[in-house]
């Protein structure tokens, strides 16, 4: 009776260092393949223009990628842990392990305590991340931007979309090194009426020395402009260097966006807009959403591991259909709490919540009727 409950305890422990060698070896690598393609599209998407111009040194990418990794590692890591657990245990069930080990009287719940441990880990690393670590990486990293925007002027502009400055709002079609093309200006009074609108074929960026004023000087302008409640257009072969306003300044002192804040500092701002009776709602979303983010390992783990054994596949592009599935369901709540950030009433901030009790309580479920046979 001693010998085989010895033999019973070498077995478990053998399934269990192989299951946690296996889940690490595929959670290091699909971890790298996600954090590889969320970090192309959010440098492509922030600085697309200044790599395709060559105006980018390679120390500056090389930052640039540095403070980005751990922002994006706040949503590589639970689909990492998604695809590693999918894949493993899909594996062990298509290759009767899961069979041979119940025959000895092995549940599925023992075997998979290394690997539910594994993502409570993965929770606690990525709540801390989200937490702390990237929010002031995130802040770092717009600051770098906008501060190396100061010696390439074109880098402080959006192509094909606005770039807001305090006195004026621009939109650039495009952008050809230091070119502008399809440029458009609009200027507001202090009630947010229209007050001027320019377009130029052609426009060129500077800055003033002196006073440090962002200006552009334009080609082929058109427009028109309100004063003393009349209409007037106008038209110039060129025009400027009209000032748009010191950019620099008022970046620099601007105060952090609420996803460059942390959580102390969430909690503090939450508490300055309640004293002074402001809506706090997209602050409480915010500090929601960290947190709830943070579990996302634990419910993507417990729903990993019986939709892989019930699905009895090895393949693994199979295994990340039903990951990338399972992920675009989960953000997709979120996404739809913060859609409802100007409805309060409906407490949009517990919507952050919602696809964690969903997918725990789901894999809660399925887990416990895998484990027994149902």
């Amino acid at each position: 009776m001693a010998r085989l409950a010895i033999e019973g305890a070498l077995r478990m422990r053998t399934l269990h260092l192989y299951l946690t060698r296996e889940t690490l070896a595929t959670l290091l690598m699909t971890v790298l393949v996600f954090t590889f393609v969320l970090l192309l599209g959010n440098l492509f998407k922030e600085i697309a223009t200044l790599m395709a111009s060559g105006q980018i040194a390679p120390g500056f990418l090389l930052k640039a990628i540095g403070l980005l990794i751990p922002y994006v590692l706040v949503y590589s890591m639970p689909m990492g842990m998604l695809t590693a657990t999918l894949l493993v245990f899909g594996r062990f069930s298509a290759e009767h392990e899961l069979t041979a080990a119940r025959a000895g009287g092995i549940s599925l719940l023992s075997l998979s305590a290394p690997v539910l441990a594994i993502g409570v880990l993965m929770s606690g690393l990525s709540g801390w991340m989200n937490l702390h670590v990237a929010p002031q990486c995130r802040l770092a990293y717009k600051v770098m931007l906008f501060e190396y925007g100061l010696e390439n002027t074109t880098a402080m502009l959006t192509e094909n979309g606005f770039t807001d400055f305090p006195d004026h709002r621009v939109y650039v079609g495009s952008i050809n090194s230091d070119t502008l093309r399809d440029v458009v200006i609009y200027q507001h009074d202090k009630d947010g009426n229209l007050k001027l609108r320019m377009h130029a074929e052609e426009a060129s960026l500077g800055i003033d020395a002196e006073t440090e004023q962002v200006t552009l000087t334009l080609q082929t302008v058109d427009g028109f402009e309100f004063s003393d409640g009349k209409e007037r257009t106008f038209i110039y072969s060129k025009y400027g260097p009209m000032a748009l306003g010191k950019k620099t300044e008022a970046d620099k002192q601007r105060p952090p966006k609420l996803k460059e804040l942390g959580f102390g500092q969430l909690r503090v701002r939450i508490a300055e807009l309640k004293q002074q009776g402001e809506n706090t709602t997209p602050a409480q979303i915010q500090l929601h959403q960290k947190v709830a983010l943070s579990f996302a390992c634990i419910g993507f783990t417990l729903i990993g591991i019986p939709l892989a054994i019930r699905t009895h596949r090895r393949e693994t592009n199979i295994g990340i259909a039903m990951a990338l599935v399972l992920v675009t369901a989960y953000y997709g709540l979120i996404v739809l709490g913060q859609a409802l950030e100007g409805h309060p009433s409906l407490l949009p901030h517990l919507w952050m919540w919602m696809p964690n009790f969903l997918f725990q309580g789901i894999g809660c479920v399925l887990l416990w009727k895998t484990n027994r046979g149902i």
